[in-house]
């Protein structure tokens, strides 16, 4: 399967909760971006506790063949990009950014940097939040699914969207 046929059959599984965009501009192939608003209040509006923003920023990057330095100038790609949109406040609670790769075969090395990679940030000591990177990389030659700590969250929709 071409890497533009597997990101068009991931796509669709995003639209329901996601904003997807399609985007031309280099490196990534699409995004989408989930936003959360919730409020608490104690008995009526009027007596109101607090707000909840919670936020997802996922981009999407198909590679024919991904090497250790490819991975990292996406992953940093993404994760400057998604901290652009992050805006915190007392009531932001977390703003996580995703990346997605789909590439048609990744060597050894790069497979354990998957597993590796770890970025955070808190805002204000995490009182105003926190933003974790979540990667996941799809291997369409051996249908392979490697994905950070917090990628692993996208292995079960992958692989049911992708390899049926």
């Amino acid at each position: 399967m071409e890497l533009p046929q597997i990101i068009e059959k991931v796509l669709p599984s995003f639209e329901r909760y996601y904003t997807v965009k399609k985007v031309s501009d280099p490196p990534f192939c699409a995004e989408a971006e989930f936003r959360s608003h919730n409020e608490q209040y104690f008995l009526v509006r009027s007596a109101h506790i607090a707000d909840i923003d919670s936020n997802e920023f996922v981009f999407f990057a198909t590679i024919p063949n991904l090497d250790s330095q490819k991975l990292n100038e996406l992953t940093k790609s993404a994760w400057e990009n998604g901290l652009t949109r992050v805006k915190p406040y007392n009531g932001h609670r977390n703003s996580d950014v995703t990346l997605i790769i789909i590439t048609d075969k990744i060597d050894e090395e790069t497979k354990k940097a998957i597993k590796k990679t770890k970025l955070y940030k808190s805002y204000k000591f995490s009182f105003w939040g926190w933003s974790n990177f979540k990667l996941a990389v799809v291997e369409a030659d051996t249908q392979g699914i490697y994905f950070n700590r917090f990628g692993k969250d996208y292995q079960k929709l992958l692989k049911k969207n992708i390899f049926g």
